[in-house]
């Protein structure tokens, strides 16, 4: 018996995949979503249905905001029961940021939501969004027994589907805009699709689909580098209103050892802030006491974020804040994988 077709809702948020050039005037406008199997008649070849949605006004994703990521999952709540599948356009920019943020507020996901942009508008001749696009309906509409393939938020770009909340945005020309440096691809595209299930995220069928709608922001970022004053780290820690903060550390998770530094750090968790410990390398994690220079935050107990990227760390703080975790069990929740996002 042949499989029920698939529904996929696509949400266009914005983003240079969304533009076609205006040839009177040369510039990039946003396209009716609406016209879109006119534009890419190919997606006429799927075996899915496709329906759309748009942003009221579409957004350049360096605009990208708590709020616009909570209107993604609202919209997706809205529509779970109806579709079988999401893919989400945004510009790349903040990508890996917002799919992150929507892997942890989508609790219990059964089903596909794929982000997927463009280094070049639609209506270009050497344009990446058709392969992207297409290619990410086609992966949202796979199914065995009935069931989506892919239970996760995943992130599409040039032939290759990552875990979202595993990505960074690597580079700002090439077509191959995102690396996942930690976990391996869940599937490759190429003259088949190639699926990898053994590193799909498996999930627990028996429980329901649940939307988060806080999360809370107040938290900073502070990359260290040679020659960090202490007067830009007070700042930092005394911010008012500060919840948490995210230190990017050298290598394994290794800091200075100055004794004003760490002072600073221990009279920030006197003051119940939390600190997080994320590597700036790109791949590999933090391994607290590996080296006698991160030691102290061992001995300090700052939380570790192992082998998480800055926008998984950042999306999963907001949120686990926002989900009111109690500082006793925070440190343990954090380096607890809850997505998919820690080794």
């Amino acid at each position: 018996m042949k499989e029920k077709k698939s529904t996929i809702l696509l949400i266009y948020t914005g983003g240079t995949i969304g533009m076609v050039k205006d040839y009177e005037t040369g510039s990039l406008k946003a396209f009716d979503f609406n016209d879109l199997l006119n534009k890419i008649p190919e997606l006429n070849q799927l075996d899915c249905t496709i329906k759309t949605v748009s942003f009221e006004t579409p957004i350049d994703s360096s605009d990208m905001n708590i709020e616009h990521w909570l209107k993604i999952a609202s919209i997706i709540e809205d529509n779970y029961d109806s579709n079988d599948g999401f893919v989400v356009l945004h510009g790349s920019d903040t990508m890996s940021y917002t799919s992150s943020a929507l892997s942890f507020l989508l609790e219990n996901l059964a089903k596909p939501v794929i982000f997927t942009g463009s280094q070049l508008p639609i209506g270009d001749l050497r344009t990446d969004a058709k392969e992207n696009l297409i290619t990410s309906i086609q992966i949202a509409a796979l199914k065995e027994k009935g069931k989506p393939v892919v239970q996760e938020v995943g992130l599409y770009f040039e032939y290759k589907l990552y875990r979202a909340n595993c990505t960074t945005k690597i580079n700002a020309e090439h077509f191959e805009a995102f690396a996942s440096l930690n976990y391996p691809p869940l599937v490759e595209s190429g003259v088949h699709l190639k699926v990898y299930k053994e590193n799909l995220l498996k999930q627990k069928p028996s429980k329901k689909f649940f939307v988060h709608k806080k999360m809370d922001n107040n938290i900073a970022i502070l990359k260290l580098f040679p020659g960090l004053s202490i007067q830009i780290v007070k700042s930092v820690l005394e911010t008012p209103g500060l919840r948490a903060i995210i230190l990017e550390t050298y290598g394994a998770g290794n800091v200075f050892t100055e004794e004003w530094f760490l002072n600073l750090l221990k009279k920030a968790k006197k003051n119940n802030i939390l600190i997080i410990n994320i590597t700036q390398c790109s791949g590999g994690g933090v391994i607290m006491g590996q080296y006698e220079t991160s030691r102290a935050l061992k001995d300090m107990q700052v939380i570790s974020g192992k082998d998480i990227t800055l926008e998984a760390a950042t999306a999963k703080l907001m949120y686990m804040l926002g989900s009111e975790v109690s500082l006793k069990s925070f440190k343990t929740i954090f380096e607890t994988s809850l997505r998919g996002e820690l080794r």
